[in-house]
């Protein structure tokens, strides 16, 4: 016998406080680390602030008085950044609720209309990452969207330890991350980046300033993990003392570990350096006692891709990144 689909209604997100949406928060959490082995509390910490300072534009589904879905956005002056969109319905979630699905696509189509119409809007973008690559896709390139899909990748820790042999040219320095190399940071972004897919996908990547931006929400905030600053390293030039390679971690549950970010300067790569950050990483989470570590990577991007093979690393799961750009479909 077929359910009869549960009446709802679409909401906007700053009429509800996290106490309100809580049973939502705490199912999408419950999906992250199962499926994730991503601990996604200190992120919904952080989203209950906002929630309760009623200060974060989005949208909530609402069955007799209950919250049963969710999706938020946030502005950056001329471009949108879509946050989340999940539901749960009836002890189903986005995994396997065909319901659900339906729901976070009403979701999604208010939160289109919404940014279409907002004045001086010309860029959007989204990575849904608890959302398998298929679930939305269609609904986002119905709606003009260009679509990269993404890959998380993991790699196993436990095993015989493996410790790193830093073997660097003479003119090149291996150390811990500083506060102070965050600044240098941006401009090494920036330069690695530059004609990359990746600033394709995130334009943060385009400018010293957009980096900066980036690296701020991966240093002070915990959307990304917790930052793991002894776990974190920099290659620099010992004359200039200016940054040639980086590699950010982060605590994402009590047994993953996580790359947030490692880039190397063109012109110092294929030299081994992505490989000795790599190994470096793993050998830092051993000694914090994780037996797993992970990172993303844009599938496109097949030297990257290949590399992290090389290094031990699987795909457990890929996703989609979505990108909306005025001038592309007016």
């Amino acid at each position: 016998m077929k359910n009869t689909p549960i009446p709802y209604e679409i909401l906007d997100l700053r009429h509800f406080s996290s106490k309100e949406l809580s049973p939502v928060l705490d199912a999408e959490s419950a999906f992250w680390l199962k499926h994730l082995h991503w601990d996604y509390r200190s992120s919904a910490r952080l989203l209950n602030q906002y929630l309760d300072a009623r200060s974060l534009p989005g949208y909530v589904a609402s069955a007799d008085g209950k919250a049963i879905g969710y999706s938020y956005f946030v502005y950056e002056e001329s471009k949108a950044v879509l946050g989340n969109v999940f539901a749960k319905v009836q002890g189903l979630d986005a995994e396997n609720g065909h319901e659900a699905h339906q729901i976070e696509a009403k979701l999604l189509s208010h939160v289109f209309e919404t940014l279409f119409a907002s004045p001086g809007m010309e860029r959007i973008e989204a990575q849904l990452l608890v959302h398998s690559s298929g679930v939305h896709t269609h609904r986002f390139e119905e709606a003009g969207f260009k679509i990269y899909p993404r890959l998380l990748m993991a790699r196993s820790l436990q095993g015989p330890r493996v410790v790193p042999i830093v073997k660097l040219p003479a003119n090149l320095e291996l150390r811990a991350w500083r506060d102070e190399d965050l600044h240098p940071a941006g401009r090494l972004i920036a330069e690695a980046y530059r004609g990359h897919l990746d600033s394709v996908i995130n334009n943060q990547y385009r400018s010293v300033h957009g980096s900066l931006r980036f690296l701020h929400n991966i240093v002070r905030y915990p959307g990304c993990g917790v930052f793991t600053p002894n776990v974190s390293q920099v290659i620099v030039e010992r004359h200039s003392r200016e940054l040639v390679a980086m590699l950010l971690c982060s605590r994402i549950s009590a047994e993953s570990g996580h790359i947030t970010q490692i880039c190397v300067h063109p012109e110092y790569r294929k030299r081994g350096l992505a490989h000795l950050l790599l190994t470096v990483a793993a050998s830092g989470f051993v000694l914090q006692g994780a037996t797993e570590l992970s990172l993303t990577v844009t599938a496109g991007n097949e030297n990257a891709v290949q590399l992290y093979r090389g290094d031990g690393y699987e795909v457990m799961h890929q996703f989609d990144a979505a990108v909306w750009e005025k001038n592309h479909y007016a």
